[in-house]
């Protein structure tokens, strides 16, 4: 276990060097990384089974369970905000309270979730229906899965705070773990035991809970204050209030992006099935994008959050400055590698002709991709770390409309090619929309006079 991840977490202001930076981003792109390996291990070994319906049970479970748990991603978001504000001043009994206060949320939503599981599946299949064999096992693997659904949320919790606390090792050490354990599990009792997709079930089940506790464990610092249980403390109604409006902007804000990320495959559908395939394979290159910038995005959200915290507007902009501009590193590397292996990457994708051709067609959009959306993706992390959520929920809502403006007139004109127009254009807003803001952000930084305060106004 590396040992920063079991050190105090940092109190009062600190300088923002690069090494910082890297030393909070880099453990998060090595941790997205591990992300899609688990799916292709869990296909993998119910694809030894011999059959069809055990990998689109696996497959159509796991994305129901991940869509509603998708629900409650506000809940790391919220809980970096306000805890590198905490950290930022010094508060070190707010900042343990804040993390009870995250996992009393996320216990409860995924008590819920249980309670609600019979009414929650059934809607999820009139959504999304299958054959009859598939949905049979489909329910029997989140029968099993729904009951890590608490597990899961707080790891939300925790994670947000070993965020802003700045020990994304620990996060990273987390994720290995969760991986590690599951794909070793898989194995055992899909292959060795023959348990089938229950086995697969169990073992996610298992690797989730495991990572909770290890999680709980990294974060041993924030209960060796009594603050963490200072009931009057965490459950004050003002800042359960102010945590509750926070997270509620997050939510809609996070919905919007999601509509036009689903609207443009709904879009995609209408011009037939190559395209629809091509823009699936294409979406990875986005995804791919995402996950890199995750790292700087993450490491603006705590260096700014407690810069804002400690009132010093100097680190709030060097912060700013200096996470961006690894950033934008970062996207100038990924528009060149798109540039010079985008027809390789789309060749491992699929082996269709036609598909592949297509694809071909919109590589240009792809080098594009990292470059016009390091903004919105390096500000949103800005946003996020000062929990100026309003700002973020109102231009959210801009860009889409923006975005829907755009589709009505470029999918007519030019059909898919306009579609990615739009939605590179959607990217464009959303930066510009809150690098408007961005000037008012920081000139409010210092200005907040009660310390005890969860975070800024908004």
């Amino acid at each position: 276990m590396p040992a920063a991840t079991a050190d105090p977490a940092p109190r009062g202001p600190r300088d923002v060097t690069h090494r910082r930076v890297l030393a909070i981003a880099l453990p998060i792109v090595l941790s997205n990384a591990t992300v899609p390996i688990l799916g292709v291990v869990d296909t993998g070994v119910v694809g030894q089974l011999g059959e069809a319906a055990p990998i689109g049970a696996v497959g159509i479970g796991a994305v129901i369970l991940t869509a509603i748990y998708w629900i409650f991603g506000f809940l790391r978001m919220g809980t970096t905000g306000f805890a590198a504000q905490a950290l930022g001043r010094g508060d070190d009994d707010e900042a343990a309270a804040i993390l009870s206060r995250a996992l009393g949320i996320g216990a409860f939503a995924g008590l819920a979730m249980i309670v609600a599981q019979v009414p929650l599946f059934w809607l999820a299949f009139q959504i999304s229906p299958a054959s009859d064999a598939v949905e049979e096992m489909a329910r029997a693997y989140m029968r099993i899965r729904v009951f890590s659904a608490p597990a899961l949320i707080c790891l939300y919790a925790v994670t947000g705070w070993l965020i802003a606390a700045e020990r994304t090792r620990g996060v990273l050490v987390i994720q290995l773990l969760m991986n590690g354990l599951n794909i070793g599990l898989d194995l055992w009792f899909v292959l060795g035991l023959g348990w089938g997709v229950e086995g697969v079930a169990i073992a996610t089940f298992i690797a989730e809970w495991s990572g909770l506790l290890l999680g709980l464990w990294l974060c041993r610092s924030a209960f060796a204050t009594p603050a963490w249980r200072d009931w009057a403390r965490v459950a004050d109604p003002a800042r359960l209030r102010r945590f509750a409006q926070v997270n509620g902007d997050i939510l809609i804000r996070s919905f919007l992006l999601q509509a036009v990320f689903v609207s443009f495959l709904f879009l995609g559908a209408d011009f037939g099935d190559v395209p629809l395939a091509a823009n699936q394979i294409l979406l990875q290159f986005v995804n791919i994008t995402a996950y890199a910038l995750d790292g700087f995005a993450f490491a603006a959200e705590a260096i700014v959050g407690g810069a804002l915290g400690a009132g010093r507007r100097d680190l709030f902009r060097r912060g700013a400055l200096l996470t961006s501009g690894w950033g934008a590193v970062t996207v100038v590397l990924l528009a060149l590698g798109f540039a010079i292996f985008g027809n390789a990457i789309v060749e491992i994708m699929t082996t269709a002709p036609q598909v592949r051709d297509e694809a071909r067609r919109y590589l240009g959009f792809m080098v594009a991709v990292p470059l016009l959306g390091c903004a919105a993706w390096m500000l949103d992390g800005i946003f996020i770390g000062a929990t100026r959520t309003a700002d973020m929920r109102n231009m959210m809502g801009v860009s889409v409309a923006i975005y829907a403006a755009c589709v009505a007139v470029l999918v007519p004109a030019f059909g898919n090619h306009g579609l990615w127009m739009a939605l590179l254009t959607s990217f464009v807003a959303r930066g510009a929309t809150l690098g408007w803001k961005y000037p008012a952000l920081e000139r409010s930084v210092g200005t907040m006079a009660d310390p005890r305060a969860p975070g800024p106004g908004t």
